[in-house]
């Protein structure tokens, strides 16, 4: 007799992955240069160019001449050079290629200019190795673990965090050592406070056997994957109502840092220039390895927070909320200030932004997301984040920590945005 045989083999249900669609009003996630020198892009009234520059000195030197020689001495000068790229590859510039058939000026790096500004220091986006703007999945990671790590404290009890390492312990080892701490104890004093317990005290345990580990080896986060997003290309899309509206666009914009007098007028600090992206839409891929998670065992009995991917999303979804009542509540206070130093500080579409109750995003990613949103720092007294500023940051007593805010303005010199909210919608499971 022989025994039939199921139709399809089944595989093993050891992976949770969810490709999920990230959309944001406005997000810039730095590179590895912070920012590039007026010679490293060029500007017109409308947009901002980064060139490739061997393309543009190949260029140039094909045009015969001087332009060459000129170019080196108009940035040297840091003059603008549009003039000599008028000269030398006519009216429409922006098009021209070098003797390799290259563009000069490459189209995934051309943005639009929302400031009438004229821009020296421009901070630039990240991009892949093709020059496509895109989201690391490593920042995204990066901002789930602060989400676990804000919620394993906050519910200690809950989850066994041991004694020494939980909230009240904490504040008691940072009063005793702050002020004593030199810049490099400084950048390292949460893993030794409670990151490297919350995430690295692990035993592995595999088929009843126990296996030392430690480091990034015992991180109990290797469980995840989370690749990077699809490229940030500008293109249009279709709504239900069947309204065409513009995605990923590519923007250079005016950044706003601001905080307050003592009477909570608002106060102008600086403007930043960066290159930004508008109406962000594009996917990237959460993984959760489940048979992986199961072999880490807490050295001093911690639970995991998390079993599978929509606990981990809550997770995120309840330190964004905090993240959000906290924002509305600096906003509510500040008052408008309409003149000083030439900026008409309204925020009247901030406080707009954040009138839902509720949070409508999922998590807040790259720069502008302050320490609010980079540190567990919401879990403490207001006392005690503002001594924590003033060792590890910027000194501003007598403040609220954070004490300033990034807020970007629109074509028409009007505060509008506010950089790194995003939301997540599963669309498979």
């Amino acid at each position: 007799m022989v025994a039939s045989l199921p139709s399809h083999l089944q595989k093993p249900d050891f992976y949770q992955s969810k490709r999920i669609q990230l959309t944001s009003p406005i997000l810039h996630i730095g590179s590895s240069a912070s920012r590039l020198n007026p010679f490293e892009y060029v500007q017109t009234s409308k947009k901002v160019y980064l060139p490739n520059q061997e393309a543009l000195a190949k260029g140039l030197l094909s045009q015969g001449g001087s332009f060459f020689n000129d170019y080196i001495q108009a940035i040297e000068e840091r003059r603008d050079i549009t003039s000599l790229l008028k000269q030398a590859f006519g009216n429409e510039w922006w098009n021209a290629k070098d003797t390799n058939d290259n563009l000069i000026f490459p189209k995934e790096a051309i943005s639009q200019k929302l400031t009438s500004d004229r821009i020296t220091d421009l901070r630039p986006m990240i991009r892949n190795g093709m020059g496509q703007l895109f989201i690391p999945g490593s920042s995204i990671k990066g901002a789930i673990r602060t989400a676990i790590a804000y919620h394993l404290l906050k519910h200690a009890d809950q989850y066994k965090v041991p004694a020494s390492k939980q909230l009240s312990a904490i504040e008691e080892t940072l009063r005793q050592k702050l002020g004593q701490l030199n810049p490099y104890q400084q950048k390292f004093l949460d893993d030794e406070l409670f990151m490297n317990s919350l995430f690295s005290e692990f035993q592995l345990t595999y088929q009843h056997r126990n296996f030392f580990a430690k480091g990034p080896n015992a991180d109990f986060l290797r469980a995840i994957k989370v690749t990077d997003s699809q490229p940030l290309i500008e293109d249009k899309i279709t709504t239900k109502t069947g309204k065409q509206i513009p995605v990923n666009i590519p923007v250079v914009a005016e950044v706003v840092i601001s905080s307050r007098f003592p009477d909570y007028l608002a106060k102008y600090k600086a403007s930043i220039y960066a290159e930004m992206v508008r109406n962000v839409q594009t996917e990237f891929t959460l993984t959760l390895d489940t048979e992986m998670l199961s072999w880490f065992k807490h050295q001093k009995g911690m639970r995991l927070p998390f079993n599978n991917l929509d606990e981990l999303v809550q997770i995120c979804q309840e330190f964004t909320q905090e993240q959000w009542d906290y924002e509305h509540d600096y906003w509510q206070d500040i008052k408008n200030n309409p003149k000083v130093s030439g900026k008409n500080l309204d925020f009247s579409y901030i406080r707009e932004f954040y009138e839902s109750e509720k949070c409508p995003y999922s998590l807040r990613l790259g720069w502008g997301s302050g320490m609010t949103g980079t540190t567990i720092d919401l879990l403490f007294a207001d006392e005690m984040r503002e001594k924590i500023r003033d060792t590890c940051g910027l000194k501003a007593p007598g403040f609220e920590a954070p004490k300033s805010r990034r807020t970007v303005m629109n074509p028409n010199g009007e505060i509008k945005f506010v950089p790194g909210w995003v939301k997540f919608k599963s669309l498979s499971k």
